[in-house]
């Protein structure tokens, strides 16, 4: 029997994947499409670039379902659609790892707005929407829940609530840090620091903490933020940072870290102890590809 995520990253640093939105649109997806709804109308072209992180070396990898809730989906026309997109991402990713025994992480985003009294939302919506989701993704086989790319404290509870109701074996809490204009530190746009997010989610019972995205947040930023994680508490922590930051070139979103350059911080990231890393927006299998190769390299010397 396969060892939960949580327990087999203490045993070596694990491999994430890389970015899904910034391939879809490279294999055709509009802008404003629904990335989700290929699941069950392109399986082909969500596996293709799935494949090529497993490929690349990913020991684990995100499904497509970043805005796979039925608030999200609706937007689209697909709330109908929720439980069939959800359990056909972790199929797709299952698939891509063929016959090696990869993690499929089932990806529960923000649910892309605001709850009462800021918003429109109910508690009670957000917290159906995720239970819905996350139940759809463990029901179909997702060894670890994460809910990513959070600023407030509130939405990331509902979604660890989610997940625990369904079951899920292993729960990774991430979040989405801005660092201030100053450059002398980073929080959410809400104001949680990392400290604080990290004694929530021990207090709220998540097995990984984590961070993806957010602006500024490179390799430097995540090697700093890891640190302090671990400083307030003792789980395990997963780095996915951006390739850089990104710039408008011929009405194009273009990130501006290559491999290359992404890399260099794979060694600064594994002494500071981070147990899963992988990569956020503008990354690519190419990018994954190095971080094998380092994090490969790292573990001979150390041998």
């Amino acid at each position: 029997m396969k060892r939960p995520l949580h327990e087999a990253c203490l045993e070596r640093t694990l491999l994430g994947d890389g970015a899904m939105g910034t391939q879809l649109m490279i294999a055709g997806l509009t802008q404003g499409a629904c990335g989700e709804e290929w699941n069950l109308t392109h399986p082909e072209k969500v596996l293709g670039i799935q494949k090529r992180y497993a490929d690349a070396g990913s020991d684990c990898i995100l499904t497509n379902t970043f805005g796979g809730s039925r608030i999200m989906l609706n937007r689209h026309g697909d709330a109908d659609k929720v439980e069939a997109i959800n359990k056909a991402a972790v199929a797709i990713v299952r698939d891509a790892f063929g016959s090696r025994d990869g993690y499929v992480i089932g990806d529960v985003g923000p649910f892309g707005g605001l709850m009462e009294p800021y918003g429109e939302f109910t508690e009670q919506q957000v917290r159906d929407a995720f239970n819905e989701q996350a139940k759809a993704l463990v029901d179909g086989g997702a060894d670890a829940i994460i809910i990513e790319t959070q600023t407030s404290l509130e939405e990331l509870g509902l979604g660890i609530e989610a997940a625990k109701n369904a079951g899920a074996p292993c729960i990774i809490g991430s979040m989405a840090y801005d660092v201030t204009l100053d450059g002398d530190t980073f929080r959410t746009m809400m104001g949680v620091d990392p400290e604080r997010a990290a004694e929530f989610m021990v207090e709220n019972g998540v097995h990984i903490v984590a961070l993806n995205c957010g602006t500024g947040m490179n390799m430097q930023r995540a090697v700093d933020a890891v640190k302090r994680y671990k400083a307030v508490c003792d789980l395990p922590v997963m780095a996915q940072p951006n390739a850089g930051q990104p710039k408008l070139i011929n009405m194009k979103i273009i990130y501006d870290e290559t491999p290359e350059e992404m890399v260099k911080g794979v060694v600064p990231l594994l002494e500071a102890g981070a147990n899963i890393i992988g990569a956020c927006c503008g990354s690519t299998p190419e990018h994954i590809k190095a971080f094998r190769m380092a994090m490969d390299e790292y573990a001979s010397v150390k041998a």
